[in-house]
């Protein structure tokens, strides 16, 4: 199970690149769903609809459907989020990969969440060389509905670093080399029970796109 990035899709972050033909060559069945407000899923307008993580809620509910009790679980980005806090809420896959995330990027969703509404703000009204720029430009390649994507953003909930003593399983972390985005990703391994660290190239933008990232993601789950 691979959960694609914000404002971002399954096709964009797991196809594009390569990374879900390199899993699949080692024998796994990948499925890449696209999050509520992303890719071609809904986005609906109602704020009701957005109780906090509702992704995890969303993605128990794909599990229940699939029937899946023995799987693993990997993300980049928002996916990566999504994917602690769906252990965090009970979920037990048998390995997790965690793709541009570092330790600050699960507890200390406010400052990100803050930029990120600015991009929504800005939406019109940003300039090249505005820090919100490239956001609103991939937003608007991605059609990233606005409304829908504020509702989103008010919907996640920040994980303690205490809490990350539940991830027990094994855990991969992938992050670019200059990506700081989400924090320091070594902060974050040493403060999980079984982490190995594997830093690429690129940015928290271009990471994603690298074939190292879907070659260290292929490595861990064929060892």
């Amino acid at each position: 199970m691979l959960l694609h990035g914000l404002f971002s899709s399954a096709e964009v972050n797991w196809i594009k690149f390569g990374t879900a033909a390199g899993i699949a060559a080692e024998g796994f069945r990948v499925v890449m769903p696209d999050l509520r407000v992303h890719g071609s899923s809904d986005a609906p307008h109602d704020a009701a609809l957005y109780p906090p993580d509702v992704l995890v809620n969303d993605f128990a509910d794909l599990i229940a459907h699939l029937g899946l009790d023995d799987f693993d679980l990997g993300g980049f980005s928002l996916g990566s989020r999504t994917s602690v806090r769906a252990v965090v809420a009970g979920m037990r896959p048998r390995r997790l990969i965690l793709g541009g995330m570092g330790l600050s990027g699960l507890a200390g969703w406010q400052r990100r969440g803050e930029f990120f509404k600015r991009v929504i703000a800005e939406y019109e009204s940003a300039k090249r060389g505005d820090d919100t720029w490239l956001s609103i430009q991939f937003m608007k390649t991605m059609k990233i509905d606005r409304i829908a994507a504020g509702h989103l953003l008010d919907s996640f909930t920040d994980t303690s670093p205490d809490a990350l003593k539940v991830l027990t399983m094994p855990v991969l972390l992938v992050c670019g080399e200059q990506d700081h985005d989400n924090g320091s990703a070594p902060e974050l391994a040493a403060a999980l029970p079984d982490a190995r660290l594997v830093t690429i190239p690129g940015t928290h933008m271009s990471s994603v796109t690298q074939p190292e990232m879907g070659e260290a993601m292929a490595a861990f789950l064929a060892a």
